[in-house]
């Protein structure tokens, strides 16, 4: 069987730990919030109506990418573009393509940070491997001029952050959510969380601060994650609603075949 992904790819290993995933999810939030693009998001009423369940979306798919065979990774691609075909069609205006590659970057971004935050820092070739897994997920979707490597993307990447993130009233709101469908602690540790891995510009427009009080507990973490106390503390803190669905994250996915139809998830 062709994977779209190797078997021994780190990208796996990335996606395949409910703790990186959350970190991807925390930095995915925060540039989610900044993005001049964010009104897509909006445009159907889904994401401040549910942002948990909005970007939960976003990693369902990342995830049935990673782990799916060539054909079933190329039926979730095109689910995905369907989606956002249906939304432009309601709203009849296309999305810019800046967007989608918005979207492809901070998957790169996060997936290395998020690692490295957790685990260990990544070879260069390792580093590579991510930026091709998404970077032919982008090409499936249509886009063009993708950068080829890591070397090449870190410039583009930082062209991005530049260009594209703003702080805006969607911004406020998106937080003002994030707030109130985590509570005050879960709101608290998710921009902890999002101090250690979200890059400076995007720290900076947010007033994250430059230190996280996270930082000196990750190695006593780490010590005690796959033990009884460690997953006590994750379940604990995790909201009720997605406590199943954020534990599920640990490993494939035991269901690989694509989500519903476009019509039926909107976006």
């Amino acid at each position: 069987m062709t994977y779209f992904v190797s078997e021994n790819s780190v990208v796996r290993a990335i996606w395949a730990k409910a703790d990186t995933v959350l970190f991807i999810f925390a930095g995915a939030a925060a540039e989610f919030a900044l993005n001049k693009a964010v009104d897509w998001l909006y445009f159907t009423g889904r994401l401040p109506a549910d942002p948990l369940a909005r970007l939960f979306s976003t990693v369902e798919y990342a995830r049935q990418i990673v782990y799916s065979d060539q054909a079933g990774a190329e039926r979730a691609i095109d689910t995905i573009a369907a989606i956002h075909g249906a939304v432009e069609a309601q709203r009849g205006q296309a999305i810019p393509d800046w967007a989608y590659r918005d979207v492809l970057f901070l998957l790169i971004d996060y997936s290395i940070r998020a690692f490295e935050v957790l685990e260990r820092p990544l070879t260069p070739a390792e580093k590579n491997e991510i930026v091709d897994v998404f970077v032919r997920v982008g090409q499936r979707m249509g886009l063009t001029g993708l950068p080829a490597t890591y070397a090449a993307w870190q410039p583009v990447r930082q062209q991005h952050l530049a260009a594209d993130l703003a702080y805006s009233r969607f911004t406020a709101d998106l937080y003002r959510q994030y707030r109130r469908h985590l509570g005050p602690l879960r709101y608290w540790l998710l921009r902890q969380a999002q101090r250690l891995v979200v890059p400076a510009t995007a720290r900076e427009q947010l007033a994250l601060g430059p230190e996280s009080w996270l930082r000196p507990v990750l190695p006593l973490y780490r010590r005690t994650q796959r033990l009884a106390l460690g997953r006590w503390l994750k379940s604990t803190l995790l909201p009720p609603a997605y406590k199943q669905q954020i534990l599920a994250l640990d490993g494939e996915p035991a269901n690989l075949t694509p989500g519903p139809s476009p019509k039926e998830r909107g976006a």
